[in-house]
């Protein structure tokens, strides 16, 4: 399969370090959350990120959603995904 698009970002200080794509449009404070023994402030972590890009690509893709969506491919049968429609 041809690559359509291909982003890249760089990751210093890993999970309470930051984050910023190469464009400079994406550029993040990282931090454990509460529930994994951290502060809980104002910060985002890998698991919230990773669900927001699911979250758009599948919304974006819902009618060809196995084949469209790249998250979905490389996510099938290895998690469990639950649709709830609104």
């Amino acid at each position: 399969m041809q690559a359509l698009y291909t982003a890249s970002a760089t990751a210093v200080g890993g999970r309470n370090g930051a984050i910023k794509s190469s464009d400079g449009v994406l550029d993040l404070k990282l931090a454990y959350p509460k529930e994994l023994g951290g502060p809980g402030d104002a910060a985002t972590n890998p698991e919230q990120l990773f669900a927001a890009g699911y979250a758009a690509c599948f919304e974006n893709a819902l009618l060809a959603h196995e084949e469209v969506c790249p998250y979905s491919r490389a996510t099938r049968g290895n998690i469990e995904v639950q649709v709830k429609v609104v």
